[in-house]
């Protein structure tokens, strides 16, 4: 058995790592992609560059939003760049 022990001490500090470090960020980008695949136009949304705005259109073939930040002032950002729900922006 203690020839095993080192072994043994090493798979259980890759399993301590797994469920404490790998398995929560994996739950949170799972989260993340539903919410991108959930979003709808008119949703107050911020992408992951800081930027606030509503989705007024989305393009399903280019996988792309078109957000406006401003009154008449759209942007076109990639889906996967929105990072969040959030208030519109003021």
């Amino acid at each position: 058995m203690q020839q095993y022990s080192g072994i043994l001490m090493i798979v259980a500090l890759f399993a301590i790592m797994y469920f404490f470090m790998i398995r929560p960020q994996q739950k949170r980008q799972k989260e993340i992609q539903n919410f991108r695949n959930s979003i709808t136009v008119g949703q107050a949304v911020v992408t992951a560059g800081g930027i606030y705005g509503v989705v007024k259109q989305i393009e399903e073939n280019d996988n792309t939003l078109m957000i406006e930040v401003a009154n008449g002032v759209r942007i076109k950002v990639d889906r996967n760049s929105v990072y969040a729900q959030a208030q519109p922006a003021q």
